[in-house]
């Protein structure tokens, strides 16, 4: 299909996109790596009436140590992360998740703001800053402001982004000492969106699960914590024991919905799988 037909302007600055933001409303779209919008636009799901592209906002790319924080511009793409030593070395959960995202064509092209903004309860990203603890950091017309991961997701495809607002940052703590990150996810092709994923971390300090952190995706309307299961594991040592307690904690607290290719059941059951997986590896 093609696209309607819509105005187009390259931001030079992030004041710039703030005043065409308040200027044009809803009729504006923002532009990062293309590789949701430009397919909406070509299936006339989204029609703006003008399209701001922020690509040459250099100033919003870019991976920084900053201390203790590891700070990823929005408009780093997925191959950006997947590369990084820093990442790596400092968020591996992310190193991990970013070779299961599309494929690498998209991965070239893709921002990991612009999935973050998107809000698409199936993609890796929403559900790793969960898990991480992570904090975005908006920007407007007014200043920035900073909101919790855990509060930035609130429904299908939408955030706590305002009208007139920019993702411009994300800061993730860096992994401490005795902490251990792992991703996994299933899909019925590589490829292709996840039925169900799993972000989890936590720190191993005698044999036992500290501060553990379990964040879901492709189960619910957003990335999905699954706070009684981290709770009942909470400095527990993982054998058969306590392998079966979560799961049957897991399958009472999940409610997935359902999607064009996998029922509640099935989704909870993967969920179950996901879990088990995690939990082995987190305490290997």
């Amino acid at each position: 299909m093609k696209a309607p037909s819509f105005d187009y302007v390259r931001a030079a600055s992030p004041a710039q996109v703030f005043e065409l933001l308040r200027e044009h409303g809803d009729a504006a779209r923002v532009l990062a790596g293309g590789q949701t919008l430009i397919a909406t636009l070509n299936m006339r799901l989204s029609e703006p009436a003008l399209l701001i592209d922020i690509g040459g906002l250099d100033a919003l790319r870019g991976i920084a140590l900053e201390g203790n924080t590891l700070r990823i511009g929005a408009l780093t793409t997925h191959a950006a992360i997947e590369a990084s030593p820093l990442v790596a070395r400092h968020a591996p959960l992310l190193a991990q998740a970013a070779p299961h995202i599309a494929h690498r064509a998209i991965r070239n092209r893709g921002t990991f703001g612009g999935s973050l903004a998107y809000a698409d309860p199936a993609a890796e990203w929403p559900a790793c800053v969960l898990a991480l603890d992570a904090t975005l950091v908006l920007g407007g017309a007014e200043g920035e402001r900073r909101v919790a991961a855990h509060d930035f997701f609130t429904g299908l495809f939408t955030t706590a982004l305002a009208p007139g607002e920019l993702l411009l940052a994300c800061e993730l703590p860096v992994q401490a000492d005795g902490e251990r990150q792992v991703f996994d996810e299933l899909a019925r092709r590589h490829g292709d969106y996840a039925i169900a994923g799993l972000a989890a971390r936590a720190r191993l300090q005698g044999g036992r699960l500290h501060e553990l952190r379990l964040a879901f995706l492709g189960i619910d309307d957003r990335p999905r914590r699954a706070q009684r299961t981290e709770q009942a594991l909470q400095g527990r040592a993982i054998d058969d024991a306590t392998l079966a307690m979560a799961l049957q904690t897991l399958q009472a607290e999940l409610q997935p919905y359902g999607d064009l290719t996998s029922g509640p059941d099935t989704k909870r059951h993967l969920a179950g799988v996901l879990l088990q997986r995690a939990l082995r590896r987190l305490a290997a």
